[in-house]
């Protein structure tokens, strides 16, 4: 009213003056008097201060209704409400459920009332006022009652409170702090975030869960650390499932993420072991409070969401960790991480873990022994796992080429520091052998068990990849470089590639022989049988029994003895299929050969008689007809004869070793034949033990035999005759007339990729100069008498060799080389060629000449040339 009076009385004294202004002089009214114009002063004068004194109203008012209730916004109102005037009662929860229902009525508003408790809250946290856990607990209701699209300002208020929360050094704050994030990231968002980041709550929860706060008493500590993993469970939760948060499985964010779980899990186990719990009060919680458990949770949830071009970021920090804390040596807390990290990542997945470790171990060639030990236990665990569900071909290829590497590299380290060993050294160099050796048998049982666990199709290859490493004197070798660490070396990698391979065909159960024992992996592997070790020997004889026998017959066939009832034995036994008939008739001969020599050893010692009986049995119950069971009783036969002649001058106790083990065989076979049979063998048996114990099983492998000096032929009674043997096998299947024909081991190449020359060699030599040499006269010229005509005409025995005779050549044929059956080819056409030259040289003449007139040249008679047309042919050459 002021303002309008003043106003008005200004326009009133104003127009006034205009109008005296343009009025003419005569038309002017008279000056008032001069009373009234003070009068109007004064008026104007109070008029003006009145103004003066409303304005200053209006500012005071404005200014100060921000003060007053009434007059400030309803938003600003409802936030105080909920404070009470004591913090210590608490939020109320009537003024609360008010605020509430103006933020989801006006969700404009939510931007406005974050700021707002912001505001509050951040007086309150510098003043260390109990009014935080008012404005925090306000703020998580808010959270979980509003889902619009306005509370993307909201959060960000809210997430602001709650970095101020965990900045400050009072335990209690950094609490309350996770404890409302962890509320908020259990919220499902309805539209991703653009532009909010979790940077510094990734570097703060890490740095509390390696909190190291000193008051054992109160637990701080502990406390801490389960805030810091709960608040990366929660990013984890949050980021994971947002397409535009993938930056979490950047190596910046997982180089802390990782550590610091793990660091909590190695904090837990070492007491653990120490054998005493972390603390009284986590002893007697089931994984909420305690950081190792929750920081295990945490760490399957990450892996379990970790997608496949993820999973190097998240494997990485693993291993730097398990490096970095020296966890390989002892490697228990690595080898739980990546059981956890095996069970936890999504099965087609695995491989690529296997990978990283395959490269770490690349990485630490070079260190220590347990390390590296450490490193091959991890793979062990980590392929075992992986084996069990699906795998990729390629990795299993590389595993075990990175496996064997990594064994060649331990033999040069190991061979290297015993050739350097000196007297000062040798402590140490003895240490690091010993140490290398644990290398070599983590390798092989991680070869083995891997090979041991995969499908049968893939199991086969790796056999073969495997024998393909095997290096052998005479054939190329081109992974493993056997010129550097010699004959040592070579063997002990030999012996250990036999080894893993022996735990790769454990179990290993084909139903085909020529599949499980193709010649690519047959050959070698009897050119392995050949070397003049025992040992290399009795491991060749192990991978044979592996894949023979299926089984499962080998362990009540276990020990060289003279089984009294082989029926009692329970011996699982099928029909001979067609396909393994084949194989016996095309390897038959290969194997019995192998025998054969592997009996002529003079290194053999219990344990390979042993194996030789075991292969023998195992033969006669998977692969044996009619016709195999005739060949091993004419090897046995053979063995006999071999260690009667003694002509490689082999020990006594060999000697009698090998006639053990044809008592042994023959009569294991007897009683797999039948009653006549049976009787024979039974009959010498009990006769040796009474007259010749020495040649029994059972006596001359027990320690401290007496042996005799020299072994008689002429006592038939204690040897097993060809006759009496043919004499009880007469029957329907079995050809006895081949029993009369000595066993002759057939001649192959094999002997010249082993490291000695066998007899074979020299009568295969014998043979080839007398089959390539060209007969004489005198021997073209035989004469026939009346015993040349009888030996013709009879022709005992002759179809059977024959019949050998043929098998062979078909054999050589077969797996002789090209450039070889060219050669061969070459010379017999030669040798054709030059008979017929002298055939021809002897029948066809010259025909005469028309002149008849001869011309002598160098005392030589030459014809002179005829022409065609006057020749003469006879009849049948004409055409």
């Amino acid at each position: 009213g002021g303002i309008g009076a003043c106003g008005l009385g200004c326009y009133q004294v104003t127009r006034e003056a205009e109008l005296r202004t343009h009025l003419p002089a005569a038309s002017a009214p008279p000056p008032p008097p001069v009373g009234r114009n003070l009068v109007l002063g004064v008026l104007w004068a109070c008029l003006c201060v009145e103004a003066a004194f409303a304005a200053l109203f209006v500012a005071a008012a404005l200014s100060v209704c921000g003060c007053c209730g009434p007059l400030r916004p309803r938003y600003k109102r409802l936030v105080d409400n909920i404070f009470p005037e004591d913090p210590k009662d608490g939020l109320s929860k009537s003024d609360m459920e008010k605020l509430t229902f103006y933020a989801v009525s006006a969700p404009e508003k939510l931007d406005r009332i974050g700021e707002y408790l912001a505001k509050r809250l951040s007086h309150d946290v510098v003043r260390h006022r109990y009014g935080v856990v008012i404005a925090m607990e306000a703020l998580d209701q808010l959270l979980m009652a509003c889902h619009s699209q306005s509370i993307k300002p909201f959060v960000e208020s809210f997430l602001h409170m709650v970095a101020k929360l965990l900045e400050s050094r009072e335990p209690d704050l950094q609490v309350l702090g996770t404890n409302s994030f962890v509320k908020f990231a259990n919220i499902e968002e309805d539209t991703p975030s653009y532009h909010r980041r979790y940077d510094f709550f990734v570097s703060q929860f890490s740095a509390m869960c390696h909190s190291t706060h000193e008051d054992p008493e109160t637990m701080t500590n502990v406390r801490i650390r389960v805030a810091g993993i709960r608040g990366l469970q929660g990013v984890v939760r949050k980021t994971v499932n947002d397409e535009l948060q993938a930056i979490i499985w950047e190596p910046q964010h997982m180089d802390k993420l990782i550590p610091s779980m793990l660091f909590n899990m190695q904090d837990g186990e070492d007491m653990d072991r120490a054998g005493h719990p972390s603390t009284p009060s986590v002893a007697g919680q089931d994984g909420e409070e305690n950081p190792a458990t929750l920081a295990e949770n945490c760490f399957r949830e990450l892996l379990g969401r970790a997608a496949y071009g993820n999973m190097n970021n998240a494997v990485r920090p693993v291993l730097v960790h398990l490096d970095n804390h020296h966890l390989w040596e002892p490697n228990e807390f690595a080898v739980s991480c990546f059981r956890i990290i095996m069970y936890s990542i999504q099965a087609q997945h695995s491989h690529h873990v296997i990978q990283q470790v395959l490269n770490h171990l690349d990485t630490h060639s070079r260190d220590p022994p347990r390390v590296r030990a450490g490193i091959v236990q991890v793979l062990l665990e980590t392929v075992a796992i992986a084996a069990k569900g699906s795998v990729a071909g390629p990795t299993v290829l590389e595993v075990f080429n990175t496996l064997l590497k990594h064994l060649r590299v331990s033999v040069d380290l190991e061979l290297g520091d015993g050739s350097r060993r000196n007297s000062a050294a040798s402590v140490s160099s003895a240490r690091r052998e010993s140490e290398e050796r644990i290398v070599q048998n983590a390798i092989i049982q991680t070869i083995g068990f891997f090979g041991g666990n995969l499908p049968d199709y893939q199991r086969a290859e790796v056999m073969m990849f495997i024998m393909g490493k095997v290096p052998v004197f005479g054939t190329p070798c081109h992974t493993l470089d056997t010129v550097k660490i010699e004959h040592q070396g070579t063997k002990r990698i030999q012996t250990m590639l036999l080894s893993s391979l022996i735990m790769v065909t454990s179990g290993f159960k084909s139903k085909s022989m020529a599949a499980a024992l193709p010649p690519s992996f047959l050959d070698p592997l009897f050119s392995i049988s050949l070397m003049e070790d025992g040992e290399l020997r009795q491991l060749v004889l192990e991978i044979l029994h592996n894949i023979i026998d299926r089984h499962d017959n080998r362990a009540k066939l276990r020990g060289i003895r003279i089984i009294p009832n082989v029926a009692a034995l329970k011996i699982k036994r099928e029909k001979i299929t067609k396909q393994d008939v084949a194989f016996m008739k095309k390897h038959g001969q290969q194997l019995y050969r192998h025998i054969y020599l592997g009996c002529k050893e003079e290194d053999n010692v219990h344990k390979n008689f042993e194996l030789l009986f075991t292969t023998l049995a195992i033969l006669t119950i998977e692969l044996a007809n009619e016709d195999a069971i005739v060949d091993l009783i004419r090897l046995a036969v053979a063995l006999q004869e071999m260690a009667l002649a003694n002509e490689e001058n082999l020990p006594m106790f060999n000697r009698c070793g090998v006639m053990a083990l044809v008592a042994a065989y023959l009569n294991f076979l007897s009683q797999m034949v039948g009653p006549p049979f049976c009787q024979h063998v039974s009959k010498v048996i009990e006769l040796r033990s009474m007259r010749a114990p020495y040649l029994l099983p059972e006596h001359i492998f027990r320690d401290k035999c007496a042996l005799p000096d020299s072994l008689e032929k002429d006592d038939q009674l204690l040897l097993f005759q060809s006759t009496d043997m043919a004499e009880c096998l007469a029957g329907p299947g079995y050809n006895v007339e081949k029993l009369s024909i000595p066993y002759v081991p057939q001649v192959t190449d094999e002997d010249r990729l082993t490291r000695r020359k066998s007899f074979v060699d020299t009568v295969s030599l014998q043979v080839d100069i007398m089959s390539s040499s060209l007969p004489d006269k005198s021997q073209l010229a035989e004469e026939i008498t009346f015993e040349t005509l009888k030996k013709a005409i009879d022709t005992t025995g002759l179809e059977e060799q024959e019949r050998e005779r043929r098998r062979q050549v078909m054999e050589k044929f077969q797996k002789a080389p090209f450039e070889e059956l060219a050669a061969h080819c070459e010379s017999k056409a030669n040798l054709l060629h030059d008979r017929l030259a002298r055939i021809f040289e002897l029948t066809i003449r010259p025909p005469p000449s028309p002149s008849g007139t001869v011309s002598l040249s160098a005392g030589h008679g030459q014809h002179q040339s005829v022409p065609v047309y006057e020749m003469k042919f006879p009849d049948l050459c004409v055409y």
